[in-house]
């Protein structure tokens, strides 16, 4: 273990990973299995318009629209987990209330997941409700209670956390203060998951680290290293000498310091090991430390060693900053963030992928356009209604459909190219966002997931044919037929080269 005492040799700073050895570790996080302890909480967004000032205070009146609810907290953590593919026992205190409830379906119905979320009679389940319009945060009022758990709750969730252990690989406590951990539970965890010879992350909160001695990381940010050592981290050097304090006062395994838009800093037996941010640039870090310590402990349960599952922790939190909102970071988004391929391929995403970013525009108050098709040997007729579309909304989807749903629509000889080629093509024009590849006849379902603003189709097209024109106008949007460039058609292209 390192020192910081006179006479020491200095830190020793530890060579970067190699791409390819973080895309095969990337490729393992999804063998991953992992418990997850902690305080849970529901994260609720309102949102809505704001047209007039109250007559009885000067204040907004927001007149809702819409409300979306996920799990937050420690459930964030997993909810991290399950997006690597990672499996995951998560187990937590919630009230015997209607967010309690709530919570608890959410959690459940996520894949991957055995919950454990026990109910405590007269407990308030931590609700925060975050209001918005016009893209803009108006207000978010929290709901909590922060005391001890009961002892008896505490005695059985002991018990439960000890039999999870073993069905596991690593442990994490994701500590928000909210009363799971009071007393001595972080510390007999720590002890139980040792006995087990489990591994232990902990996401800590407050000053006393002493609850968390023994664990294996911890993953303060620099705010919470300065507070719990008393230190200056201002400079890496300060930052170093602050982990090692901590590190050696606690008997903590590694300390790795989340540094917002400076990237992260890993102390353990091997040396010092800087990692710059990787996010080339910050619009949120709501939830990025979730997605951190969620990455670290799937690396971890995968067999990457500490330096290679923070520098994988690294990358993921630089995906997350650089989106809006508590977001999460997937398999395909680590691998896009260390490709060396162009930016162009990472607009081809996956429908839940597709889904999140629509929802991160329209919370900046964008309006999101689709339109679809197979698009085949691109033509200016396909560039003309793309052009037309991308002018009438912020951003524009475009869903492709799959090789084996072109086949069934246009016979066994089409595609002519394979889908990968056609979003590849589609993902390169200005006017494309993202590219979403379904494997339905129609796109309906991938219309349903988006829930667009505007739905775009040729003119050839009348608007009670297009479909999902009902629902996109149901929910307040409208349907635009583009007009047609004549003499363009894949089917009479494919026709000629034949000829």
């Amino acid at each position: 273990m390192n020192d910081s005492s006179d006479g020491d040799p200095p830190p020793r700073f530890a060579p970067a990973v190699l791409p390819d050895d973080l895309a095969a570790a990337v490729r393992r996080l999804g063998r991953a299995n992992a418990l997850v302890v902690g305080d849970a909480m529901l994260d609720r967004y309102v949102y809505g318009d704001v047209r007039r000032i109250s007559p009885e205070a000067p204040v907004p009146v927001l007149t809702a629209t819409r409300e979306v609810v996920m799990p937050g907290g420690a459930g964030n953590v997993v909810r991290n987990l399950t997006a690597l593919g990672a499996a995951v026992a998560f187990v937590s205190v919630v009230g015997d209330d209607q967010a309690g409830s709530d919570l608890t379906a959410l959690i459940g119905g996520q894949p991957g997941v055995e919950p454990w979320l026990l109910v405590q009679g007269g407990r308030t389940t931590t609700v925060k409700t975050r209001y918005f319009a016009q893209g803009q945060q108006l207000l978010r009022a929290d709901q909590e209670e922060d005391g001890p758990i009961q002892p008896k709750l505490a005695e059985r969730l002991l018990r439960i956390c000890g039999d999870a252990m073993l069905a596991t690989s690593v442990t994490v406590l994701s500590d928000y203060g909210k009363g799971l951990f009071a007393g001595d539970v972080a510390r007999r965890l720590i002890d139980a998951a040792k006995h087990a010879g489990r591994r232990v992350i902990v996401d800590p909160k407050g000053t006393d680290y002493s609850r968390y001695a023994g664990a294996d990381i911890v993953t303060p940010n620099r705010r919470e290293l300065a507070l719990a050592t008393g230190m200056s981290v201002d400079t890496e050097a300060e930052i170093v000498a602050a982990a090692t304090a901590l590190r050696v006062a606690h008997g903590f395994g590694a300390v790795m310091v989340t540094r917002s838009e400076d990237g992260i800093t890993l102390l353990d037996d091997s040396g010092v090991h800087h990692f710059p941010a990787e996010a080339a640039e910050v619009f949120d870090v709501s939830g990025a430390g979730d997605t951190v310590v969620a990455t670290l402990a799937a690396a971890l349960a995968s067999g990457c060693s500490v330096p290679l599952a923070a520098r994988l922790a690294n990358v993921a939190g630089g995906v997350v900053v650089g989106k809006v909102g508590t977001a999460i970071a997937r398999e395909s988004d680590l691998l896009a963030a260390i490709s060396t391929q162009g930016g162009v391929l990472r607009k081809v995403v996956s429908r839940e992928a597709a889904a999140e970013q629509v929802e991160r525009w329209r919370r900046k108050g964008w309006r999101t356009g689709f339109t679809n098709g197979c698009f085949d040997l691109l033509h200016p007729g396909h560039v003309h209604l793309l052009d037309q579309a991308r002018a009438a909304c912020d951003r524009l989807v475009v869903g492709l459909n799959s090789d084996a749903s072109v086949r069934r629509l246009k016979g066994a000889t089409r595609p002519v190219q394979q889908e990968a080629a056609r979003a590849a093509v589609l993902a390169s024009l200005a006017a494309v966002d993202l590219v979403c590849i379904f494997d339905e006849d129609t796109p309906i379902e991938l219309i349903r997931a988006l829930r667009p603003e505007l739905l775009v189709k040729g003119a050839d097209y009348s608007v009670d044919r297009v479909v999902g024109g009902d629902l996109v106008q149901k929910w307040g949007g409208r349907v635009m037929l583009a007009d047609l460039l004549p003499g363009h058609s894949t089917t009479a292209t494919v026709a000629r080269l034949r000829g």
